[in-house]
């Protein structure tokens, strides 16, 4: 995806944030239609399958060991009415178990931090991790990543009606919160130097953080952000623009594996059959007011 798209894409979202209807309604996916799009997702042949060791392991073992999370109201969420997550990574990675699978539920979930996505990994307690991964240098060095899948960049939160932090420009000396083992921090290291930063194990508690008062703002990647506003509480807004570099989402793979270009096929497949756009349109788009999907990052 070109920077151009990003922030043409981050722009649309944050105009229609700061106009608020679609957020402060909550609005929730639409499980039919996700259901159906996952329902309808190319399956590989066996030939296909043949050709990845990583892929012909997981057809064999007859379930995917995912690596995910199930708090993120835009990306992956647990329904506890029908016991099934959903959202944009969410929905990738069922369709990525159905290619391989046949059907998207054949999964094993593994709740992952952005402290513990690397390890369990390495650990081999799962296959493949995807939960808005961001593709690092540092990570690289331990597993290996497939896609880009998604771009985002940061973004900061504040509780409703502080007029005092209008952007990153604004954190010096404000207590800002961020998740340990995540970009935040040394985000915040070279666009908020001065601010007293606080890391979290986890988006909830940096979240109950800012909402209890125990930091003045929360920094963290965009999308993440989208996702407590999409939930319509109202007890946060957005202070600025979107910052910083562009946050290349990839799925995490073991170091090494021939699967990463199984599941880089795999992308380019549902980008051009365009189930990816759907994807984006059910999980994100319907749910923030934007009709304008954005352009997948290319893959290698």
């Amino acid at each position: 995806m070109s920077i151009q798209s990003v922030l043409k894409t981050t722009a649309i979202a944050f105009a229609i944030v700061a106009g608020a209807p679609a957020f402060s309604q909550g609005k929730p996916i639409d499980t039919a239609a996700f259901d159906a799009l996952i329902a309808q997702g190319p399956v590989a042949d066996a030939a296909t399958i043949a050709s990845s060791t990583w892929a012909t392991k997981i057809k064999q073992a007859g379930t995917l060991r995912l690596g995910a999370t199930q708090t993120s109201n835009l990306f992956s969420l647990l329904n506890e009415k029908d016991s099934k997550i959903r959202g944009f990574d969410a929905g990738l990675a069922q369709l990525l178990t159905r290619y391989i699978l046949g059907d998207g539920a054949k999964y094993q979930f593994t709740q992952v931090t952005s402290s513990t996505r690397e390890q369990v990994l390495i650990n081999n307690q799962v296959d493949v991790v995807l939960a808005t991964y961001s593709i690092t240098p540092a990570r690289a060095e331990k597993i290996s990543f497939a896609g880009p899948y998604y771009s985002s960049q940061a973004g900061v939160l504040v509780k409703s009606g502080n007029t005092a932090i209008k952007s990153h420009n604004d954190l010096a000396g404000k207590r800002t919160a961020t998740q340990a083992g995540s970009t935040g921090p040394a985000i915040l290291a070279q666009f908020a130097p001065k601010a007293t930063v606080q890391e979290f194990q986890t988006h909830q508690e940096a979240l109950d953080a800012l909402r209890q008062g125990r930091v003045e703002a929360y920094v963290t990647d965009y999308t993440l952000l989208l996702n407590v506003l999409s939930q319509g509480t109202g007890d946060a807004q957005l202070a600025g623009s979107p910052f910083g570099p562009q946050d290349p989402y990839g799925i995490g793979l073991p170091k090494g594996s021939d699967g990463v270009a199984f599941v880089n096929a795999f992308l380019k497949k549902v980008q051009a059959d365009g189930t990816w756009a759907k994807l984006w349109t059910v999980a994100i788009g319907q749910r923030t007011g934007s009709t304008n999907v954005p352009t997948p990052p290319a893959i290698p």
